[in-house]
């Protein structure tokens, strides 16, 4: 008997280990008329009549659903939820909103049916109009509705387009340390890990901002940026907070101007919202509110064609107290109202905070005035959402950097392999911060970022 050749044996182990079609694919790439097709999904609704009926699948790859024709009067049992299998016949559909269905038929010895995993009487995701707050108390399956999978599909579509965007710059991603013994906002606010001087030798924390460190990534590397969890324990119990939330943060070097940052702040923003309008048949669907406010906010970011407004936070109290009979001085902090007026033409930048409510790291004001002391930093307002990224240049000079320490109360000792980096080759450099799930909640046009995490963290929040 003749041994099998390496190219038969080769397309062997591809068919053994070759995963089955999503739905996605097998409506993306429709097989021909007629040909026997095996799918699988949960059953999304059903639908009967005398002698037909019909079922929706959906398998979380995609908004669409399939549809399956169940040409007989003897229909199958089937429930709402429940995980199945069905082999039967690619067809071209003769209903609208789908060009192809797949018809079961069980007197074809080649269709068959499995339902893998039963529900009860009771499965509470049923075809109807659920709220969000009754989602929220279902953290194990609440993932499996369209609107909730919709955030999770646009976070991996955006992601990935943020990989494109960086890797077309020059950047590399990075993956600094999620545990901390540095408060890098000073702020307090922080997770501290319990028996953590046994351990370490020092306390440490869950990292509230991993800007420090790839300040030192970005040192060896020239650009860097990265996706990564962060912490804070504020007890902030807002549709806008959460207490463990994801951070896209990048570090330049070589930056010398505070409009450089503005530049590719808004330079990504605007790519990868193109790439979602480019993209908008699969995500428009399944979205929270009307398509039209959806795609209105994601238009909101790419016009006009001239760069987002710019104003100083000088300008930017000066403009509230005028146009809304406000009393902000300098020092005054700007709240989610006054950031929304600022915001309300389109996107604009606020620059130059003053000096007394930001961190310690960020530089001077490229025209700093010693009455009204600012650093050159910036935050990004949207339209009917308020900020969104916040950045700054760094203070690259080590004098300069350990007075402002030392005048804060901070210890130098502990911070020293953060300064190191100013006496070994430094050089002016800068980035931002915008918070994941901010911007899933806005391109999504949703208002809550609890619901655009799977498994949201919060005060009085942490059921799985």
């Amino acid at each position: 008997m003749a041994l099998p050749t390496r190219s038969l044996l080769r397309r062997a182990i591809h068919q053994a280990s070759s995963l089955p079609p999503t739905i996605k694919e097998q409506l993306g790439i429709p097989a021909e008329d007629g040909k026997i097709v095996k799918t699988h999904g949960f059953v999304k609704s059903i639908r009967k009549s005398k002698n037909v009926g019909f079922l929706d699948l959906t398998d979380g790859t995609t908004s669409q659903e399939l549809k399956v024709i169940l040409r007989t009067q003897n229909q199958p049992k089937f429930q709402v939820g429940q995980s199945v299998s069905i082999t039967g016949e690619w067809s071209r559909s003769a209903g609208k909103g789908q060009d192809k269905e797949l018809r079961y038929d069980p007197e074809n010895p080649r269709h068959s049916y499995q339902i893998i995993g039963s529900v009860p009487d009771d499965y509470p995701l049923q075809k109807k109009v659920t709220s969000m707050s009754f989602l929220r108390s279902l953290p194990s399956l609440k993932h499996r509705t369209a609107t909730i999978a919709s955030f999770y599909r646009l976070r991996s579509f955006l992601e990935g387009q943020m990989l494109q965007f960086f890797n077309t710059r020059g950047f590399t991603k990075v993956s600094p340390p999620i545990i901390t013994s540095s408060d890098c906002e000073g702020a307090g606010e922080t997770f501290k890990i319990a028996k953590s001087e046994d351990f370490f030798g020092k306390a440490a924390y869950l990292t509230v901002s991993t800007q420090l460190h790839i300040e030192a990534l970005a040192m060896a590397l020239n650009r860097v940026w990265t996706l990564t969890p962060c912490f804070r324990a504020e007890e902030s119990n807002t549709t806008r907070h959460l207490s463990e939330f994801w951070m896209l943060e990048a570090e330049v070097c070589h930056a010398n101007s505070l409009e450089q940052i503005l530049s590719l702040t808004e330079d990504m923003i605007r790519f990868v919202t193109q790439k979602l309008v480019d993209s908008k048949d699969e995500y428009l669907r399944g979205v929270y509110f009307d398509p039209a406010v959806v795609e209105g906010r994601w238009l909101s970011l790419l016009g006009p064609r001239n760069r987002w407004h710019r104003m100083t936070y000088i300008e930017a109290i000066e403009k509230i107290n005028a146009e809304h009979q406000a009393r902000l001085k300098f020092g005054d902090s700007l709240s989610l109202e006054h950031e929304r007026l600022l915001a309300r033409d389109g996107p604009v930048f606020v620059t130059d905070y003053p000096q007394s409510v930001k961190p310690f790291y960020m530089s001077k004001s490229a025209n700093f005035d010693e009455t009204h002391p600012t650093v050159a930093c910036f935050d990004l307002l949207l339209p009917e959402f308020g900020e969104l990224v916040g950045g700054s240049l760094r203070e690259h000079e080590y004098e300069t950097l350990t007075q402002t320490m030392t005048r804060q109360g901070m210890s130098l000792d502990e911070m020293e392999w953060y300064t190191d980096l100013r006496r070994n080759g430094t050089v002016p450099h800068g980035g931002f911060g915008m918070g994941w799930e901010r911007f899933i909640t806005y391109l999504s046009g949703h208002d809550n970022v609890r619901d655009v995490i799977p498994f949201p963290r919060a005060p009085g929040l942490c059921k799985a």
